[in-house]
């Protein structure tokens, strides 16, 4: 499974909160946005000689990050991947689907994040690997995530989705019945004439009167936007 554009910016955008010390990555393919997530909590952790506060020490020997997939291929991929990264000790991959993985175990997250197939009703795709990737029908959708999340986010913990913006209803109001509420939406549209074609959503157990609602554009005649070279400077080596 190639990087594509919906992962990274769920991995650069989703909100990461200092306290955060487990997180689960859904459906991870090549691992990608699990190891974006350790590299923006690790940053200031593995600068050689850098002085390490009780902080980062203690960020550092109890961050978990899990990361799981139904696809084999992609769950060993993932895993040589962490294997080969600096935050190796802190990053584990599961070939599961996700009802397996929580009948094992146990724990609450503090951040649940998942770049989910999300073509429904479109044909499938030739490539049995591609297609369970990419259609709800193979088996992961974001309603098993949210079914997940309710029962497995600790008490201020998140979940977070990129989705396609014609989904922004139906995945709001699944939330809402499993008791997560949107706090925060990304809307991502590739240029500034057309309309948004993605969204990141963010979820929580806590009711806000406002949610931060914001627009990025990914290019601008031919050229990448700065607020999107900004966004993924650390994790492009082009940015």
């Amino acid at each position: 499974m190639k990087v594509n554009t919906d992962g990274v910016l769920l991995g650069a955008a989703m909100t990461i909160m200092p306290q955060d010390r487990r997180m689960l990555d859904v459906g991870t393919g090549t691992g990608t946005i699990a190891l974006m997530a350790a590299q923006r909590i690790f940053a200031d952790c593995h600068v050689a000689d850098a002085p390490r506060n009780d902080v980062m020490n203690d960020s550092v020997d109890t961050t978990r990050i899990d990361a799981i997939d139904i696809d084999e291929p992609s769950a060993t991929e993932a895993a040589m991947n962490f294997k080969e990264s600096p935050w190796a000790d802190n990053l584990h991959a599961y070939n599961l689907p996700l009802d397996q993985f929580a009948a094992i175990h146990s724990e609450k997250y503090d951040l649940i994040f998942s770049n989910p197939p999300y073509f429904e009703d479109s044909l499938t795709a030739p490539d049995e690997r591609k297609s369970t990737a990419r259609h709800t029908s193979d088996g992961l959708s974001y309603r098993d995530i949210f079914e997940f999340a309710k029962e497995r986010l600790t008490e201020e913990g998140r979940a977070a989705f990129v989705l396609p913006a014609d989904q922004e209803a139906a995945l709001c109001r699944y939330g809402r019945m499993c008791g997560l509420h949107l706090f925060r939406i990304l809307r991502v549209r590739t240029v500034p004439r057309k309309a948004p074609s993605r969204i990141i959503a963010e979820f929580s157990r806590s009711r806000t009167e406002s949610v931060d609602d914001a627009v990025l554009t990914i290019q601008n005649e031919g050229q990448y936007t700065q607020e999107y070279l900004s966004l993924t400077k650390d994790f492009y080596l082009f940015a």
